[in-house]
């Protein structure tokens, strides 16, 4: 049976927001125009309304007044809510999961593929609160051990109900392997590089995007170019430690600015316009600096995560080893020393496109369905 003969389900964790998992989702809804979404909660607005045409279906957990906004609270019927839908009359369900998504059941006859964003960050490699997720840190420092131990468990189960891993990143393959002992085949998340150009003036300021939780460490770049009050920094993204972090910038500066939310259509002339991207976090893969990339413009970044396998040290950008102010001081000044081809950058962005997303994706469904048992990749080895 070819693919697109294929009777095709898609399942993501939540859709509350529209991140690197959601632009995943997107990139199969255009390969399975047809393919109905399972989802335990949804949320048209969070998702700029992305999904808006496409058949959804939601768990119970979607009518427990305020689960859109305080999810993250509800992990403890994550579980069993997965658990509920039911797969019987499709061919192959997709699931484009980093937490719940991949508990799906489905019977023999139905593949399971899951396209992993990574293993839950706060249950391996020991569960552990999230504080560094803001706002449902309240109530997640009351969810006891007993409770995260469970999830564990139940999570590990879940990962050998899974057919076919998928691993974005190379990062994220080592991941599945140590603690799901399963094997996965790569393919990078799906960037979108027609959306972005490159000018023929840059300004002289330097970006970073995102959204401002605490792993991605936008306090060692407010503090660096506090010390650097003759470089300009533009910030842009929302929620939740906004206040805290402008909180920290030097009013006498006033070097750092921060823009909030912007539109997808005007994120591109931030990017093309910017000397470089600051990304200081470690990411699972991290599609920001991919963007930054289809613009032209060059990378400092922490020398760890997804940023070892986009970004090519003296070439698409420049890496430091700790994350620490100072290490952020020393590699901006190297950068101003160094000189990047904006067509060399471009080039190398397009490697992880969209379209090439698609045709991997599509490359690897059609061997399944052929049973070419030599070149799948298969959950605990060939």
């Amino acid at each position: 049976m070819l693919v697109h003969n294929m009777r095709v389900a898609l399942v993501h964790d939540y859709l509350t927001q529209f991140g690197g998992g959601e632009r995943v989702l997107s990139a199969l809804c255009e390969m399975f125009p047809e393919a109905p979404i399972y989802t335990l909660i949804y949320d048209e607005k969070g998702t700029g309304g992305a999904f808006k045409n496409r058949e959804i279906h939601t768990s119970f957990l979607q009518k427990i007044p305020g689960s859109k906004k305080y999810f993250r609270g509800l992990i403890w019927l994550m579980p069993l809510a997965i658990e509920q839908f039911d797969f019987a009359a499709f061919d192959a369900v997709i699931s484009v999961s980093h937490s719940y998504g991949k508990g799906i059941i489905t019977k023999p006859t139905t593949k399971h593929i899951c396209y992993c964003l990574t293993p839950i960050r706060y249950l391996w490699p020991a569960p552990r609160l999230l504080a560094s997720e803001g706002r449902d840190a309240r109530f997640l420092n009351t969810v006891s051990r007993p409770i995260l131990n469970y999830l564990k468990k139940w999570d590990y189960r879940a990962a050998q109900r899974v057919d076919y891993f998928i691993s974005n990143s190379e990062n994220v393959r080592q991941r599945i392997k140590k603690y799901y002992n399963c094997e996965s085949e790569i393919i990078y998340s799906p960037v979108e590089t027609e959306k972005f150009y490159i000018s023929s003036e840059p300004k002289d300021y330097f970006l970073m995007v995102g959204r401002m939780v605490p792993y991605k460490r936008f306090d060692i770049a407010i503090k660096a170019f506090n010390k650097l009050p003759q470089e300009e920094l533009l910030i842009i993204g929302d929620w939740p430690f906004y206040s805290k972090l402008k909180a920290m910038t030097k009013v006498k500066t006033k070097n750092i600015k921060f823009l909030g939310k912007i539109s997808d259509s005007e994120l591109p002339k931030y990017y093309a316009s910017c000397q470089a991207l600051i990304f200081p976090q470690e990411e699972d893969f991290g599609l920001v600096p991919l963007e930054a990339m289809a613009s032209g413009r060059p990378v400092i970044a922490f020398r760890a995560g997804g940023a070892l396998e986009t970004v090519i040290e003296n070439k698409t950008g420049l890496f430091f080893d700790e994350q620490k102010t100072e290490h952020l001081l020393r590699a901006i000044q190297s950068f101003r020393n160094l000189k990047y081809n904006p067509q060399e950058i471009r080039k190398h962005s397009q490697l992880f496109d969209k379209e090439i997303f698609k045709s991997k994706v599509l490359d690897f469904l059609n061997t399944l369905t052929r049973g070419v048992k030599d070149v799948i990749i298969k959950k605990g080895g060939v």
